[in-house]
């Protein structure tokens, strides 16, 4: 073969390599995006039940939008695009279904339970309910119309005790962190969230909160952009790997 052609040859078969090249990149760039709404309280838990199910779904990433549930029922009623819908409790999902944005049936994937919280060496000696009343004693809450808020409600009523708060938050993060930062001497969380702080908070159980417990519903939504991949999700989630990373937070089974 003369110079010509063996030039020629190479070129054809650099142009060839260069294109089954831009082939699999092509290829490996077609990833699916699943966009998650979830309850702020699960954050810690969800985060690892992402990582698990891409482990599982290498072409899949995980969008979380981790809020109080009120805010993502509302934000879901308005038309916000999202795959799967995760609340902290009951009330929420049921708003988001009257307003026909589910596909299908929610269920039911964990329950969790309030406890106080109070920072490390507690302070202001909380030892019971009763003692977030002591008018010395700076307590925080979730707000009412959020699914920590009405649990507390709910325990307020159980339990006799009325509660004064110096704030009341959007979501229980935001209540947990104020304990943290030292802005109160107290404050209601899940106990998955007493949990997930470690030795930055004490936690107090009170009896009360065995008597108050919610169930935490997920559900695919009627706009998923990936129908099926948000089933697979949901499906994870109600697995045997999904409900023991959530039973490592601290979620009670559903």
């Amino acid at each position: 073969m003369n110079r010509t052609h063996r030039g020629a040859a190479s070129t054809a078969v650099l142009v060839v390599l260069l294109s089954l090249l831009s082939g699999c990149g092509a290829a490996s760039s077609e990833r699916n995006t699943l966009t998650v709404l979830a309850a702020a309280s699960l954050t810690e838990s969800f985060r690892e039940i992402g990582d698990e199910f891409t482990k599982r779904n290498p072409d899949v990433d995980i969008r979380f939008n981790f809020q109080g549930s009120s805010l993502l029922a509302e934000q879901i009623r308005q038309g916000s695009g999202g795959d799967v819908f995760a609340s902290a409790n009951t009330d929420m999902m049921a708003k988001v279904r009257r307003a026909d944005a589910l596909a299908g049936d929610p269920h039911t994937f964990a329950t969790n339970r309030l406890t106080i919280v109070v920072p490390p060496g507690n302070p202001a000696g909380v030892e019971s309910f009763a003692d977030l009343t002591d008018s010395d004693t700076s307590v925080v809450l979730c707000a009412p119309q959020v699914p920590c808020g009405s649990a507390t409600e709910q325990v307020e009523s159980v339990s006799g005790v009325r509660l004064d708060p110096v704030s009341e938050e959007s979501d229980v993060k935001d209540v947990l962190h104020k304990v943290v930062a030292g802005e109160a001497d107290a404050g209601l969380v899940y106990v998955t969230d007493a949990s997930s702080a470690g030795e930055e908070v004490e936690a107090i159980d009170f009896p009360a909160s065995d008597e108050v417990t919610n169930e935490y519903p997920i559900a695919r939504l009627a706009e998923a952009e990936h129908p099926e991949l948000a089933g697979r999700f949901v499906e994870f989630v109600r697995g045997e790997r999904g409900q023991r990373i959530l039973g490592d937070y601290g979620f009670g089974a559903p």
